[in-house]
């Protein structure tokens, strides 16, 4: 495999320094598609391995303030608050998740991230009643994975 690069100057982390802290705010959003009964055992809290949405709600606050740590170019930033919500189709849970920061620069990274821990974090809660019988999972999808929304100041 060969490696191509951009430039002759490679990867750098953005240079903040010269900035003033900022409140910052960022939401995302994404979903992941179930069976319907699935769905339903989550709804009602009868998944085998526990409570899937309190687990999911930890593994997305845990993934913001990692977020530097999975995504090698992010600044490490002083995380003020985060909220994650789920919201119930049919055949799907969302997830968002606002995070708020006072920085130098944005937290929509952290809001992506906490929102993908999140939905991964559902699948692998709910995977025993999600397979088939050959071991396979031929309805479950993470999809739409994206920012809502990013403000500062």
């Amino acid at each position: 495999m060969k490696l191509t690069h951009a430039g002759e100057r490679g990867v750098r982390m953005v240079e903040v320094g010269e900035k003033r802290d900022v409140r910052r705010i960022a939401r995302a959003r994404g979903a992941i598609r179930l069976r319907r009964e699935t769905v339903e055992l989550v709804r009602t809290g009868k998944i085998e391995k526990g409570n899937v949405l309190t687990t999911a709600q930890i593994a997305a606050v845990q993934a913001v303030k990692k977020t530097p740590d999975i995504i090698p170019l992010c600044h490490p930033l002083l995380i003020t608050g985060v909220d994650v919500d789920f919201s119930f189709d049919d055949d799907e849970i969302a997830a968002e998740v606002e995070v708020r920061s006072m920085g130098k620069t944005g937290v929509e990274m952290e809001a992506i991230t906490g929102v993908a821990a999140a939905l991964l974090t559902i699948w692998d809660m709910v995977k025993a009643v999600e397979k088939d019988e050959r071991g396979q999972y031929p309805e479950t999808e993470i999809r739409e994975i994206r920012v809502l929304e990013k403000r500062k100041g």
